[in-house]
């Protein structure tokens, strides 16, 4: 398991489904790329709710560039795109960067649905 930080789980095609669809906690996906502003300027938030809700939810980061059939099953668009998924079901969607508070609300949201 490739951790981009020590609770973000960097996700690649080979792990994808094991990772993300097969886990059995909600799992945020951060879809960016290495040269996106707005995708570096989340990547703090990322890991810093990735630690917070470590054992409860999980984090993970998609390289568009280097997985773009992941990003084109999603209908990612723009960058970056955070998905929400629970049981492998994309429960909500946020494009742009998004304030910690507004993440974590979703991922309580999540949390508290199941």
């Amino acid at each position: 398991m490739e951790t981009s930080d020590d609770a973000v789980l960097k996700v690649t095609a080979d792990n994808f489904e094991s990772e993300v669809l097969g886990s059995d906690k909600p799992v945020l996906v951060d879809f960016y790329a290495d040269w996106c502003g707005p995708c570096q300027a989340l990547t703090p938030v990322v890991e810093e709710l990735a630690e917070e809700y470590e054992g409860r939810a999980r984090v993970a980061k998609v390289d568009v560039d280097a997985n773009a059939a992941i990003a084109q099953r999603y209908g990612v668009q723009s960058i970056p795109t955070l998905v929400f998924l629970r049981d492998g079901d994309v429960v909500d969607q946020i494009v742009g960067a998004a304030p910690k508070r507004k993440l974590g609300e979703r991922l309580d949201a999540m949390l508290a649905a199941g």
